[in-house]
C-alpha cells in the first residue's frame, strides 16, 4: 500500500499544503505498523528512516521536514533559524519556501497555520499540557502578523469520549479561560471527558484566531486509519506538516 495522507479541509491561499499522515504504507511492524515517522518510541531506526524517505518521495518534497524534539512544551523554532541537532520545541514556522513544518502526534492535537496573504505556515503540537501551557499562543506570535490574518486548522486528535482527565486538568484550563469550562463533561466516575478540539477553538478565539477549521476526526476509535497512544501504548506516530509549495 502507498503512503496516505489527509489534505487539511480549509480555504488556504494557493502554495500552501498541510497534510496529516494516516498510518498505512511504511515498514514498520507491530504496534508501529506501519507508516511511524517517530524515532523516539522504540521502533527500529533503519523502518523510520524508510518511513521518512517514503513519505517524502510521496509528496514530492524538495527538502526534509523539520523534525522536533517534542516535549509538550510551547517553544516554537524557526525553520530558517534550525541547523545542525533537532530543535526540542513544540511547534514551528517558517515564512517564504523552506523546510515542511512538522510535528508528531498519535491523540494529540496538531494544529497548522497560513496567513491570507500565503506568505507564512506554523504547525503545532497540541496535547493538552500544550494547550494549557500556551503553544498556540506562542505559534500564533511567532506567525508575526495579526491574529486575524490566520487561519487554523485543527488535525486529528483523540475524541472527547475517549480522553479521560482529571478535575486538576480542567482547573487548569478554566483558570486560564472559563470558556474553557464547557469543553469538559463530568462522567460517573467522577472525572471529566475533555474536548480537545473545544480546548483549541476556545484559545484560538481568545488569540483573534477567528478562521478556524477541521476537528472532526477520532483517533481512538479509528485505528485503520490513525495510531493512538491511549488505545495501544505501544504504537507510531503520524506526522502532520505545513509548506509553501511555490506552485
Amino acid at each position: 500500500m502507498t503512503v496516505q495522507w489527509l489534505e487539511a479541509d480549509w480555504p488556504a491561499p494557493p502554495g500552501v499544503r498541510a497534510i496529516t499522515t494516516l498510518r498505512s504504507g511504511g515498514v514498520s511492524e507491530g504496534g508501529f505498523a506501519s507508516l511511524n515517522l517517530a524515532t523516539h518510541v522504540g521502533d527500529v531506526a533503519h523502518a523510520v528512516t524508510e518511513n521518512r524517505a517514503r513519505l517524502k518521495a510521496a509528496l514530492r518534497l524538495d527538502a526534509e521536514p523539520l523534525w522536533l524534539d517534542q516535549v509538550h512544551g510551547i517553544d516554537i523554532a524557526d525553520v530558517h533559524e534550525a541547523a545542525g541537532a533537532v530543535p526540542k520545541a513544540d511547534g514551528s514556522m517558517c515564512v517564504g519556501e523552506g523546510r515542511p513544518c512538522a510535528v508528531l502526534t498519535a491523540d494529540c492535537l496538531p494544529v497548522v497555520f497560513c496567513d491570507l496573504a500565503g506568505t507564512r505556515v506554523g504547525a503545532a503540537h497540541a496535547g493538552w499540557r500544550g494547550l494549557a501551557g500556551g503553544v498556540l499562543g506562542a505559534t500564533v506570535a511567532a506567525m508575526q502578523v495579526p491574529a486575524n490574518t490566520l487561519l487554523a486548522w485543527l488535525g486529528p486528535a483523540i475524541e472527547p469520549d475517549a480522553f479521560e482527565v482529571g478535575a486538576e486538568v480542567r482547573e487548569q484550563f478554566v483558570a486560564r479561560n472559563a470558556a474553557a469550562a464547557g469543553a469538559f463533561t463530568a462522567n460517573a466516575r467522577g472525572r471529566w471527558q475533555a474536548d480537545l478540539y473545544a480546548l483549541a477553538r476556545v484559545e484560538l478565539a481568545s488569540l483573534g484566531v477567528l478562521q478556524v477549521y477541521g476537528g472532526a476526526h477520532r483517533c481512538f476509535a479509528d485505528s485503520a486509519r490513525f495510531f493512538s497512544y491511549r488505545r495501544d501504548k505501544t504504537t507510531g506516530r503520524m506526522a502532520t506538516l505545513a509548506w509553501l509549495s511555490g506552485e
